[in-house]
């Protein structure tokens, strides 16, 4: 199908959040874009096709928004939709539902959930405001690709309203296999809510299978069919697909910004910083999901049980602020802290500290310094449904030395593990230990024809790509058609 017989065709995004950041300077509000990878790959082809974006602001205070997003809008070529959401709301919803029901039992961490009714109710009555925001601003022939765990009922709230449209749903978390996911007490509604899009999107094949494999137990009615990538789920004589599409990034930013002067400058900076030693890097938003503890634990069962790697690795962990106003962060802040101090208490020797540690967000620029500085990356989340940092490292080492740890728990695992990464576990302190011991010892070759591989496979399967395969699985045509990018443009992303 050409691009010209698509023509009334918009893309309609639905988070959480938009895609924005507002925030008070020197007594005006101002609104800026956001950085994520998701914008960067959606925001041309909402531009393209003067699309929407619809999701909750996060602005707090006395605020004109239709002005602030209007404003916006005209710059960046698509229009933005804020959803309402009331202090109440976003402390059962988004810290309550959200974020102590779905996000800990997605990651195979079910103590942690409280499961809590009020949480259910408050998350069925947001998802219902998005639903009619959703119908209210969108038209017949707009395709809605809603995102992640926060809004899994909007196409059931849709349906409800007997609302037509086409509806994409993609999960940026992991699905958890039936004996995890059967503890949540609202789970065959969940299952029906997703089952009422057309197309549901998951990370790895595995998320995928578990999802089917919770369908087929609670809804005995669905007909699975089809091999390969994406399958066919029959339920109420509608046919709803079900598909693997692993998100990425933008490899040819993170690349091009590593080669440029002020990086290659910092980077060099940081070596001599620490002596010139290799260089152990993490970084992580501050998560219990993200094995932080773990992997300070592995680093002290290297210097222990391998004495000649002191004064020779020195580690970097990098810990963005998040949630910090929740007990249990603040208790994994001060947990982490804590061992950061005994371990340089143990190990420290003049002129030498094992652990350097840094709280707080750093600008992109800072950020790629530190990968490239590093010799090796540790990215060992106890669960994650991608993690993007392994692929920043990558895009980053530009000079193809680095080395690359990864959980097998990582949804990046499935793509990375036979293009070169290193898998461990981040629960087996001494095996990851031995795995630092080995990687330092690495000859030059060896590492350089890992770390190819895996920029190879990183730089094909980019951000454009993620968002190519979902809508070529949504429209059955490639993303060239929908909308009509500007090909050398696009090609250029794709190079």
């Amino acid at each position: 199908m050409s691009p010209a017989s698509n023509a009334n065709t918009r893309l309609v995004v639905v988070s959480n959040r938009l895609p924005v950041s507002i925030a008070r300077e020197n007594g005006e509000w101002t609104v800026t874009a956001g950085a994520g990878g998701l914008v960067t790959a959606l925001a041309p082809v909402l531009r393209d096709r003067g699309g929407l974006w619809i999701g909750w602001s996060g602005a707090k205070g006395e605020v004109d928004l239709p002005a602030l997003l209007a404003s916006f809008s005209r710059t960046a070529g698509y229009d933005l939709q804020a959803v309402p959401l009331s202090a109440e709301e976003v402390r059962n919803y988004y810290y309550g539902f959200a974020n102590e029901v779905v996000w800990p039992l997605f990651h195979d961490l079910q103590s942690r959930c409280n499961f809590r009714p009020e949480y259910w109710r408050s998350y069925l009555d947001v998802n219902l405001k998005f639903a009619e925001t959703v119908a209210r601003c969108s038209k017949e022939n707009d395709y809605i690709w809603v995102h992640d765990y926060h809004l899994m009922h909007v196409a059931f709230m849709l349906r409800n309203m007997g609302i037509t449209r086409r509806l994409g749903f993609f999960l940026h978390i992991p699905f958890p296999p039936p004996d995890i996911f059967i503890k949540l007490p609202w789970r065959a509604k969940i299952i029906r809510a997703l089952l009422d899009y057309d197309l549901v999107g998951f990370q790895t094949t595995r998320d995928r299978r578990n999802f089917v494999d919770c369908a087929q137990a609670l809804v005995p009615e669905v007909k699975i069919t089809g091999r390969g990538n994406v399958v066919t789920m029959n339920h109420k004589e509608r046919n709803i697909r079900a598909g693997t599409f692993p998100i990425s990034i933008d490899f040819n930013a993170f690349n091009d910004l590593a080669a440029t002067r002020e990086v290659v400058a910092r980077a060099e900076e940081l070596r001599e910083a620490v002596g010139r030693r290799k260089i152990v890097l993490g970084v992580d938003r501050l998560d219990y999901t993200k094995g932080i503890p773990e992997r300070l634990e592995s680093m002290r069962q290297a210097l222990e049980h391998y004495p000649d790697l002191s004064e020779k690795i020195t580690m970097i962990q990098v810990v963005v602020p998040s949630r910090e106003e929740v007990p249990e962060y603040q208790n994994l802040k001060v947990r982490i802290e804590r061992l950061v101090g005994e371990i340089n208490g143990q190990f420290t020797r003049p002129g030498w500290v094992p652990v350097h540690y840094l709280y707080r967000a750093l600008p992109r620029p800072e950020l790629v310094a530190y990968y490239r500085a590093a010799d090796m990356a540790l990215v060992t989340p106890l669960r994650d449904g991608m993690n993007l940092v392994a692929k920043e490292y990558c895009a980053a080492n530009i000079t193809e030395s680095g080395v690359l740890f990864l959980s097998e728990f990582a949804g990046a695992a499935a793509q990375l593990q036979r293009r070169g990464a290193i898998l461990v576990n981040p629960h087996d302190f001494e095996g990851v230990a031995k795995a630092i011991h080995r990687a330092y010892y690495m000859d030059k070759r060896q590492r350089h024809e890992r770390m190819v591989r895996l920029r190879d496979t990183v730089r094909k399967n980019n951000i454009y790509w993620w968002v190519d395969s979902f809508l070529q699985a949504a429209f059955s045509r490639h993303l060239e058609d929908f909308p009509a990018m500007d090909t050398v443009d696009y090609q250029r992303h794709e190079a």
